[in-house]
């Protein structure tokens, strides 16, 4: 869309040619020949930018600036004066002014200005809408899962959101501890400032002073020029350490020091630096263990450990798995340009009953695969990964997995589970052929095709065969 710039002066001849200009560059322009004229037309239509006189009757441009920043504040304004001195010029920037020019003006400074104006509103713009998303995305409404488990998780998250407390994440590699830490950022006064994430795991121990904290140039070989470190960065705001078992002990002490007494210093550097951060730190490893060990500070783990919550393992929380796919694949029907718009039951099944060692992770990377590899508009058995099949990565009902309750447990409902289970496995260890999957369960195909209609497992398709056999 053309940039819309609304011109307001007294005078003919400058509204005359600014709209000449203003076109010529490809901008949208609406003349206005005094402030009242232009409160009228801004009631009525938007615009990117005000370009305004100093002197007019009725409304000067200081009193038509004032109602913009008052009423349209993301309208950047540009002054224009031939009468106004220095320190007028400066009051308006003081009122919030983008800059101001003077007449009679250059045409390439007018011009110049204007381009750097509107880029700059755009940047903004940009900013401002990714901020929204960021805050829309990691909003712990969007964290999905409906299991109790997850429920935990939310509450701990609303709450601790709203103070600056530093939060410990525990939990399996793909649980989504990231994203619970970006829940707690935005979802709290901090949203609009820094989060700043580093992975422990990932920096060699010999540059993790550095990208922490900074260093000044020439403190080592290679320090060519003085370097800002992530705790910098991040003041004012959120500080992600991921990963934050895999720290070696002698960053350990510096950490905590940064965290006690809230100053750091840079590598080569004999000045201390103030900074407000809070710490969020993520594991997947057993830090009380690691302490036991003598391999992670007790100071630094009581420090980190003010709130701890657990992020839960996706075989903890199947009930979720219908919500993740079909989150997933929305994603990734977007991503990919596709229109997959459902699930077989007997996929969904399968899906349900894996084991996921890999999490949340491992299920979108599945369905992003899925998603890729498929053909047509539903995901069927055939189009999930070969390992989802297997016996080590099923969980197969057992009597021992099956508690007893007080009002006792329906013995029909549960056998048809196991019953339909076993069903599903065999199909797929067959390869689809339900005759082959009738013989595996050593049962008729009479008796299979009774089943395969009775728990909705799809046709029989093109596996015809007598019901003698």
């Amino acid at each position: 869309m053309k940039s819309r710039i609304l011109v307001v002066d007294d005078e003919d001849s400058i509204r005359e040619f600014l709209e000449i200009m203003l076109k010529k560059e490809g901008y949208e322009v609406t003349l206005a020949e005094d402030g009242l004229k232009a409160k009228d037309i801004l009631s009525k239509k938007s615009f990117d930018m005000i370009i305004s006189d100093m002197q007019m009757p009725n409304m000067t441009g200081l009193e038509l600036l004032k109602h913009v920043k008052e009423s349209y504040p993301d309208i950047f304004f540009m002054m224009i004066t031939a009468f106004g001195t220095t320190e007028t010029a400066v009051d308006a920037m003081k009122m919030g002014a983008y800059d101001y020019v003077t007449k009679p003006f250059k045409i390439d400074e007018v011009r110049l200005n204007i381009s750097n104006a509107l880029r700059t509103k755009n940047l903004e713009t940009e900013v401002r809408v990714l901020k929204k998303e960021m805050v829309r995305e990691y909003s712990f409404q969007n964290m999905i899962g409906n299991s109790p488990a997850m429920h935990v998780v939310f509450d701990l998250v609303r709450r601790v959101s709203q103070a600056p407390t530093n939060v410990l994440i525990t939990g399996e590699s793909g649980t989504g501890k990231e994203v619970v830490a970006k829940a707690i950022h935005y979802n709290g006064p901090l949203k609009d400032k820094p989060f700043v994430t580093i992975n422990c795991g990932a920096i060699p121990e010999n540059l993790m002073e550095s990208e922490m904290f900074g260093h000044k140039k020439g403190s080592f070989t290679g320090a060519i020029v003085d370097k800002v470190g992530l705790f910098e960065v991040a003041d004012g705001g959120t500080l992600f350490l991921d990963e934050v078992g895999e720290l070696p002990v002698s960053i350990q002490v510096k950490l905590l020091r940064a965290i006690q007494e809230r100053v750091i210093r840079r590598v080569g550097s004999t000045e201390d630096m103030k900074v407000e951060v809070r710490i969020i730190a993520a594991t997947n490893r057993n830090l009380e263990d690691m302490v036991q060990k003598g391999t992670f500070r007790q100071d630094l783990y009581y420090r980190l450990n003010v709130i701890n919550i657990k992020s839960p393992p996706l075989r903890e929380r199947a009930d979720d798995i219908p919500l993740l796919v079909n989150h997933f694949l929305k994603k990734y029907n977007e991503k990919l340009g596709k229109n997959i718009n459902a699930i077989s039951d007997e996929a969904m099944t399968i899906m349900k009953g894996y084991n996921y060692p890999g999490n949340v992770r491992e299920l979108e990377n599945m369905i992003e695969r899925t998603v890729a590899l498929e053909a047509g508009s539903t995901i069927l058995p055939e189009s999930l990964p070969p390992m989802v099949n297997t016996t080590s990565g099923r969980r197969m009902a057992s009597s021992h997995e099956i508690e007893m309750g007080d009002d006792g447990l329906d013995l029909d409902k549960v056998m048809g589970q196991i019953e339909k289970e076993l069903l599903v496995k065999a199909i797929h260890a067959a390869g689809g052929i339900k005759k082959k999957a009738a013989k595996l369960l050593h049962i008729s195909f009479r008796s299979m095709r009774y089943r395969v209609e009775k728990y909705n497992l799809g046709t029989v398709g093109d596996d015809e065969l007598d019901d003698d056999n």
